[in-house]
């Protein structure tokens, strides 16, 4: 039976529905009310569910959803298929923990770094025996440009082009791109590095809102062949939950 994969993030909410772990709908906007998830529900046959969120106001009705499926509120009790060896898992986002699940379920017995590049940009590994240890959360390309603004005197609000080439700026805004821009993607390089001296055979699954702009960075390097680009990556850990509950019946 199709599976409804609820993530509700700062800005944007997702939603899909997986028949056989493809995704066979989805929907994106600012928030979503009870009577579509429940007309989602009825129209595409769901049984079983699962939401996860950053925000305590779901915007939708958790009880009325909870009566017509198999609910799950994705927390730190739910019952995963990788070990949590993180030491404050209270403080854990649930997004970083979905997107290493979703890391292990499309490579298993593999080590795997995830780059989730979005708000922030995190960097996640799940290792060849499941085992999830931490990551690092780092500022992400847009929150760069807004920091340099809002923390300076002078420093001109700029907005982030994909399309910025250069290594250097030859001018007061193409200095400031530079930095943000290429400040990011050195960073995620040195994090790679680090990740293959300690796993030659890892994997590094690119996901988040700015992960297109990494994966074309990226495509000419000498980690492409090792890159896979999944936007989707955080509802793919999250379908692979609702699966996992069953597989221990």
């Amino acid at each position: 039976m199709p599976n409804l994969v609820i993530d509700i993030g700062n800005s944007l909410t997702k939603l899909a529905v997986f028949d056989q772990n493809e995704i066979v709908y989805s929907y994106t906007a600012p928030a979503i009310i009870t009577d579509f998830v429940s007309e989602i529900i009825k129209s595409k046959k769901v049984n079983n569910g699962i939401v996860s969120s950053v925000k305590s106001e779901l915007g939708f009705d958790e009880a009325v959803i909870a009566s017509q499926i198999n609910y799950i509120k994705f927390n730190k009790h739910t019952k995963i298929p990788i070990k949590n060896n993180y030491q404050t898992p209270d403080s854990l986002g649930l997004d970083r923990l979905a997107v290493v699940i979703a890391a292990n379920y499309l490579y298993p017995e593999q080590a795997v770094l995830v780059i989730d590049a979005g708000t922030c940009i995190t960097y996640d590994s799940v290792d060849a025996t499941a085992n999830y240890y931490g990551g690092s959360i780092s500022p992400g390309i847009k929150m760069r440009f807004d920091a340099m603004h809002h923390f300076t005197s002078k420093l001109p609000q700029l907005s982030f082009d994909p399309n910025f080439e250069g290594d250097f700026g030859r001018n007061s805004k193409e200095a400031i791109s530079s930095g943000a821009i290429n400040g990011c993607v050195y960073e995620a390089e040195g994090f790679i590095k680090t990740f293959l001296n300690t796993h030659k055979h890892g994997k590094i699954i690119l996901s988040g809102g700015d992960s297109a702009f990494f994966d074309t960075k990226f495509k000419n390097s000498i980690f492409a062949n090792l890159i896979l680009h999944e936007p989707n990556l955080v509802l793919i850990g999250l379908n692979t939950v609702v699966n996992y509950q069953h597989d221990l019946k």
